[in-house]
């Protein structure tokens, strides 16, 4: 899946009165169709890449499957090239224990955009009531937050490469890197890490914090929450709902993460 990343394509570089041929790399962004017990649930715009991770996220974070332990496996299905007929590996299907399948009312049948999450399809009070709100005692030190930024840049393999992905970053209270993953969304690159701790068996994630590289909507709260992260950090700004969303959880939400500053938006008490 490595070579899927990016593509390559022919382009006219224009440097002030000149320009020239030259050759750009583009960060890869194609659709995913994500099936639960073989029936679809929903499609998004990704980076292919850590497909079953996102799969695995996606269910959990958006209420579709309950439990990690739920999923017996994942696996690539149908999806062939009709030109080339070749294995596109742009359809997953999440078998679940017992055979179970998404109750109809809960399956976003909609295209979801690599830009729009969860798009209004869920209520603050309706993420309170499927988890329960946030109580953990993680203390981290403002000077470590303000060094995540540039701790996870760092790590952005394909980012280097395109200038073209967002990322999502587990960290420990000591700026420690836990797990990082790159997608041209940014809720795709949440639920990448999310459905990669998932697989691993590492859920809940107490006492980390979760980094972002765009902005903070209510859908990237909505997934710290099933997971279990207390602080959230972004290079930019959060939306109301957002933060709203972060305060009513007992969540910590830092946005604006720039230099030596940041705008702590609720739950200060953790940031020493």
């Amino acid at each position: 899946m490595a070579d899927r990343l990016t593509t390559r394509r022919r382009i006219r570089r224009i440097e002030g009165p000149g320009s020239r041929p030259a050759v750009d790399t583009l960060a890869a962004e194609e659709p995913l169709e994500i099936r639960v017990g073989g029936e679809a649930v929903a499609v998004t715009m990704r980076t292919p890449g850590a497909d079953f991770e996102l799969a695995a996220g996606f269910c959990l974070t958006e209420g579709l499957v309950s439990e990690p332990d739920d999923i017996v496996h994942i696996r690539y299905c149908a999806g062939t090239d009709p030109e080339t007929g070749l294995q596109t590996y742009n359809v997953v299907d999440i078998a679940l224990r017992g055979g179970g399948t998404v109750a109809p009312d809960l399956r976003r049948n909609v295209y979801t955009t690599s830009s729009c999450g969860i798009c209004g399809s869920a209520s603050i009070d309706a993420i309170r009531r499927s988890y329960p709100d946030i109580d953990d005692p993680v203390r981290v030190p403002a000077e470590t937050i303000v060094d995540l930024p540039e701790r996870m840049r760092a790590a952005q393999r394909v980012f280097d490469r395109t200038g073209g992905l967002h990322a999502a970053a587990r960290f420990a209270a000591d700026g420690g890197l836990l797990d990082l993953r790159e997608d041209v969304g940014r809720h795709n690159a949440v639920d990448k890490v999310v459905g990669h701790a998932a697989l691993s068996g590492a859920l809940p994630l107490s006492g980390e914090v979760l980094m972002v590289s765009g902005r903070v909507a209510f859908e990237i709260v909505q997934k710290a929450l099933r997971a279990r992260i207390p602080v959230i950090a972004a290079v930019s700004a959060p939306t109301s709902l957002a933060v709203e969303a972060a305060s009513k959880a007992g969540m910590t939400l830092v946005g604006f993460v720039r230099g030596d500053r940041m705008n702590v938006y609720c739950g200060g008490d953790r940031i020493v």
